[in-house]
C-alpha cells in the first residue's frame, strides 16, 4: 500500500484522485521577497509569476531555469491571458490593468473610475467573450512594501468588468472588505471571489464568494467555502469544477459544492496557484519566497492550460 506523503492530507476519498500520493511537491525556484500570479504559457513552455516588492516578472521553464522577464513592473500582481494568449497584468504601483501586446508595447485598460484613480488592481480574469474581469482592493496604497502608499480615492472596494469592446470598468460587486483572487467556473456560469478582508479586520470571515453570471450582471449566491487556515487569496477551478484555493498552510480543494476534498500542504503561506505543464497536470503555486510544482491528475479550466496558443 502507498503511504500518503506528510504534505498531502485527504479529507475525502475523492482527493487521492486529484493528487496521487507519490506526488512529490518540488521547489522550482527560491529566493523572492513575495511572489504572486502565476500563469502558465504553453506556446513557450514557461511559467510568469510576479514577485511584487522587487517590482519584477520573472519567467521560469525546464529547459532555461530562472530569468528576468520584466524589470521595473509597477509591482505588478496578478496575471493571466485573455483568448489571443496576451499577458494581462494588474499593477500596484500604477493602480491600473494592463496587456501586453505582441510587440512588447503595454495598452493600459483600466486605471480610474468615475474621474478618480483605482485602488490598486490586484488579480484578474478574462471571459470567453472577451471582457475583462478584476478586484480592487487597497493592499497596494496601505504601504510601500508591495505598492506606493496612497489615500484611496474609491469609496469602495469594487470587483469590476471592463466590457469586450473596451471602455471605461464597471462595478459588479461593491460590498467586499477587500475582494482578492477571483476565477470562473469552467462554463463561466459562477464566478469566484476570495474575500481577504481578516488580513487587516479579523471580524471579517476568510471566505469565497460566489456569484451567477448573466452577461455582465451577477447575482449573489453566498458564501461558497470558509478557509479554515489563514486567509483566501489566489483561485484557480480545474476542468471538472473542483475549486482550488491558496491558504496559510498551503492549497485548499473545494468540490462543486463546497466540500473541503483535502490540501496541499506547503512550508510557506501561499499566495497563488496556475495549473499548467507540458501535460497541463501540474499546479504551480507561488509561495511568499518560492514557487512550487506538484503533479495533479486534472487539468485547468481556463484553456491556455490545456492547448497551445499565440505567444506572448
Amino acid at each position: 500500500m502507498i503511504k500518503t506523503p506528510p504534505h498531502i492530507e485527504i479529507r475525502d476519498p475523492r482527493f487521492a484522485d486529484l493528487v496521487h500520493p507519490m506526488s512529490q511537491l518540488e521547489t522550482l525556484a527560491s529566493g523572492f521577497t513575495w511572489t504572486e500570479g502565476p500563469v502558465w504559457f504553453g506556446d513557450q513552455g514557461c511559467l510568469l509569476f510576479s514577485d511584487i516588492p522587487s517590482e519584477r516578472i520573472l519567467r521560469w521553464s525546464e529547459a532555461e531555469g530562472l530569468s528576468v522577464y520584466r524589470a521595473g513592473s509597477g509591482f505588478n500582481n496578478g496575471n493571466t491571458r485573455d483568448r489571443q494568449g496576451r499577458l494581462v497584468g494588474c499593477r500596484h504601483g500604477f493602480r491600473d490593468v494592463v496587456r501586453t501586446e505582441y510587440d512588447g508595447t503595454l495598452s493600459v485598460l483600466a486605471a480610474d473610475y468615475q474621474g478618480k484613480r483605482l485602488n490598486s488592481p490586484n488579480d484578474v480574469v478574462v471571459a470567453a467573450d472577451g471582457a475583462v474581469w478584476f478586484t480592487d482592493p487597497t493592499y497596494g496604497i496601505l504601504s510601500s512594501f508591495e505598492g506606493n502608499q496612497a489615500e484611496p480615492e474609491q469609496t469602495a472596494h469594487h470587483v469590476f468588468r471592463i466590457p469586450p469592446e473596451g471602455g471605461d470598468p464597471v462595478p459588479v460587486v461593491s460590498d467586499f472588505v477587500q475582494p482578492n483572487g477571483l476565477c470562473f467556473s469552467p462554463d463561466e456560469s459562477l464566478l469566484y471571489v476570495a474575500e481577504s478582508g481578516s488580513s487587516h479586520d479579523t471580524s471579517v470571515a476568510p471566505v469565497i464568494r460566489v456569484f451567477e453570471v448573466s452577461g455582465a450582471t451577477l447575482t449573489d449566491a453566498g458564501v461558497f467555502a470558509t478557509i479554515d487556515t489563514g486567509l483566501p487569496d489566489g483561485i484557480r477551478c480545474d476542468e471538472t469544477g473542483n475549486l482550488w484555493s491558496s491558504a496559510a498552510d498551503g492549497v485548499h480543494c473545494f468540490d462543486p459544492a463546497g466540500t473541503l476534498l483535502g490540501k496541499i500542504l506547503v512550508p510557506e503561506t501561499v499566495s497563488n496557484i496556475a495549473f499548467g505543464g507540458a501535460d497541463g497536470l501540474r499546479l504551480f503555486i507561488t509561495a511568499t519566497t518560492s514557487v512550487h510544482r506538484i503533479f495533479v491528475n486534472v487539468k485547468g479550466a481556463e484553456p491556455w492550460t490545456r492547448a497551445r496558443r499565440r505567444p506572448m
